[in-house]
């Protein structure tokens, strides 16, 4: 019977360090490592050396803390590469965005260019002037209507990316 008030006080507190929700300390991944692993290795400690108990939990202590602080250090380190991999991630979404944005920004001017180019001494029946018509549809430029540019130029990840080059539309 002389077990249970060491039970019982271990119980208390152990229930007032965990579960004390207002506190709500912010305890680090080594910091709860080495408590866990402190107190598991004082219990272990204890019941392994029979002689003597309380030179078992201290040595068992030291030892769990230790290797918990390890465990608790690990999983830090694991948690920080993937926040940093997450944020390297969100820099290349928006680089992404970014691009597109000017790419988008870039194709609206040249089209803004092309409808407000003037059509005068062009033909009624060619390609450029059916888009001057009130209700017309626009129509691609005569001179384009044969060639697509390279829209990929410069960019490493697409076939001939280094090459002006210009490819037939049919």
């Amino acid at each position: 019977m002389k077990k249970l008030p060491y039970f019982l006080t271990l119980i208390i507190l152990l229930s007032t360090v965990f579960g004390s929700a207002p506190a709500k300390a912010q305890w680090s991944p080594q910091a709860k490592g080495a408590v866990i692993g402190g107190l598991g290795g004082a219990a272990a400690g204890a019941i392994i050396n029979k002689r003597n108990r309380a030179v078992g939990g201290v040595v068992g202590g030291v030892a769990g803390g230790a290797i918990g602080y390890g465990v608790g250090k690990h999983i830090d380190n694991k948690n920080k590469e993937k926040a940093r991999i997450a944020a390297a991630n969100r820099a290349a979404a928006a680089r992404e965005a970014e691009y597109r944005r000017e790419l988008a920004r870039k194709q609206n001017a040249v089209l803004a260019a092309n409808r407000t180019q003037t059509t005068a001494g062009v033909p009624a029946n060619s390609l450029t002037a059916s888009a001057a018509l009130p209700g017309a549809v626009a129509a691609p430029m005569a001179s384009n209507a044969a060639f697509l540019p390279n829209p990929h130029y410069g960019d490493a990840s697409k076939p001939y990316s280094t090459e002006e080059i210009r490819r037939k539309s049919w």
